[in-house]
């Protein structure tokens, strides 16, 4: 078994765990949980080193952050059939302490970049080694304080923070480019003096060569609700839980997608 064909059977199982984990919680967010998930994987698996700190800016996404924390080791199983309970660590945004790997809460979107780029500041000013790497979502570049973090983060030089844009065109409210225009990012973000890299955010291969840089800024065009058929690109998966028959459905969309081809078992 190749290294890639071990990675995307990681990548499969944690796409099944994240379903049963929001299932047997009966919660929603599932699209943009699963639009981040390949980078989540790739960054946790591929990329962060000891030094390196990570961000999810966009907190609703919690969920693939904790599946991704469970396949290395870091949170249980127990810890997952806890998700969105009472009393819980994993709850439904980021929490403020409890998980070491969590730097502090997010979620109230637009935040995060500010508190990643304080971060990066402070390890500039100490000498320290390692990056910072935040993930935002697209819609919460809707937020005037992402902008001013960002030419906070311009103004500083500070070339250790990675900033990384899930954009998967879809929000609370509607698709991106009806509630608030801010295409071409990536001219947006040239403007400010920044390397930007633009990449297909569930390719694997893509997104572990453009998480090796130090700093700059990653939009990776990614699909609300990757995998399963009746999710992807559709609002109502920013909200919605599944129904049993639902569930059933996309756990097996998402096995036999990493299935081996008859070609490749010949």
């Amino acid at each position: 078994m190749t290294d890639d064909r071990s990675f995307s059977l990681l990548v499969s199982d944690a796409r099944v765990r994240l379903l049963r984990m929001h299932f047997e919680s009966r919660v929603g967010h599932l699209g943009g949980n699963l639009s981040a998930l390949d980078i989540l994987l790739c960054a946790y698996h591929r990329s962060l080193k000891q030094e390196d700190v990570f961000v999810l800016s966009k907190g609703h996404a919690a969920g693939a952050l904790y599946v991704t924390l469970f396949t290395l080791g870091l949170l249980s199983d127990d810890d997952l059939r806890q998700f969105h309970k009472d009393d819980t660590l994993l709850s439904g945004h980021p929490p403020p302490a409890g998980i070491p790997t969590i730097p502090f809460a997010t979620g109230s979107l637009g935040h995060g970049l500010s508190l990643s780029a304080g971060i990066a500041l402070s390890k500039k000013l100490k000498g320290e080694a390692g990056r910072v790497v935040c993930l935002t979502s697209d819609g919460e570049w809707n937020e005037g304080s992402c902008w001013e973090a960002l030419a906070f983060v311009a103004a500083q030089k500070l070339d250790n923070l990675l900033i990384i844009v899930d954009a998967n065109g879809l929000q609370g409210f509607g698709r991106t480019s009806e509630v608030f225009n801010l295409e071409p990012l990536a001219a947006k973000f040239a403007g400010y003096g920044f390397d930007v890299a633009e990449i297909e955010g569930h390719d694997h291969d893509a997104l572990c060569h453009v998480l090796q840089r130090q700093g700059g800024v990653v939009i990776a065009r990614t699909v609300k609700g990757c995998g399963v058929s009746f999710m992807e690109d559709r609002l109502e998966w920013h909200y919605l839980p599944m129904t049993e028959e639902q569930y059933h459905q996309a756990v097996r969309e998402v096995e036999r997608s990493c299935e081996p081809s008859s070609a490749s078992r010949s």
